[in-house]
């Protein structure tokens, strides 16, 4: 067991096989997201984002997930280079798992190198179109960056999905528009 968790840092890239692709969207999944935008108050939305965020962070193989994992550690160690270094790694073994793309954002958003971050949001965004916390850091990285309008809309698109977010205080009007154009935005 000890050598597998050590392959990543022995081989190279190219030792590894293919990354398998990404399960489709799971039932569970798809009920989950119901659920949380239909939850009736915010603990029970914890709950079922705690459960979806189990999903998200679930790889496609083995050894995708020791990466991610050894990455999440790095981070919770403030040791944000190796983290870094580890989602790098995930991001060229399997290029289509969204999680490493929102997990090194994640890195670069605590860092407050914001497009950079970005840049991996909508990659992530784009692979997992309902990645709640992907449109949420998105949202607050395009309001980092200045892009007030942008940023808003994403977090609205967010609170379509998921109304009970600690970050729904983070909501304001709108600027250059009136609150009810919001619909056509999204």
């Amino acid at each position: 067991m000890r050598i597998l968790c050590l392959l990543p840092l022995i081989l190279p890239l190219t030792a590894f096989a293919d990354c398998p692709p990404s399960p489709e969207r799971s039932v569970r999944h798809a009920e989950l997201m119901e659920l949380v935008a239909e939850a009736p108050n915010e603990m029970v939305a914890r709950g079922y984002t705690n459960e979806l965020w189990g999903i998200w962070a679930t790889a496609p193989d083995e050894t995708a997930q020791e990466i991610l994992d050894r990455g999440m550690n790095q981070r919770a160690s403030y040791n944000f280079a190796g983290a870094l270094k580890d989602f790098d790694t995930l991001i060229a073994y399997c290029p289509d798992y969204a999680e490493g793309y929102n997990q090194r954002a994640f890195v670069n958003f605590i860092r407050q190198d914001y497009k950079t971050a970005l840049a991996d949001l909508n990659r992530a965004v784009e692979l997992t179109p309902d990645h709640i916390g992907a449109i949420v850091g998105r949202a607050l990285a395009l309001i980092e960056l200045g892009q007030v309008r942008e940023g808003q809309i994403a977090l609205r698109r967010a609170l379509l999905l998921n109304p009970w977010l600690p970050e729904r205080n983070r909501v304001t009007p709108l600027p250059e528009t009136e609150e009810n154009d919001v619909e056509t935005d999204l």
